[in-house]
């Protein structure tokens, strides 16, 4: 049953926050030259970003509210 609460779970968070991470490395990577091992460093850190989040199963935080009328 829907708490109508969109927060997420604090591990699911933590996923969002290596995802974050990850990009703004990579982005940074980017901008430097571009530094591809600084970019790869960072792409490699969103994908493990990534694999948390699948694994904390980040999907079954999306609340399904009933439709407004």
């Amino acid at each position: 049953m829907s708490t109508g609460s969109h927060a997420g779970r604090p591990k699911s968070w933590v996923a969002v926050a290596i995802i974050f991470v990850g990009f703004v490395v990579g982005g940074a990577g980017i901008v430097m030259g571009p530094d591809w091992v600084v970019f790869g460093a960072g792409a490699a850190v969103a994908v493990i970003g990534g694999i948390i989040a699948l694994a904390v199963d980040i999907m079954t935080d999306v609340v399904v509210d009933d439709p407004r009328q």
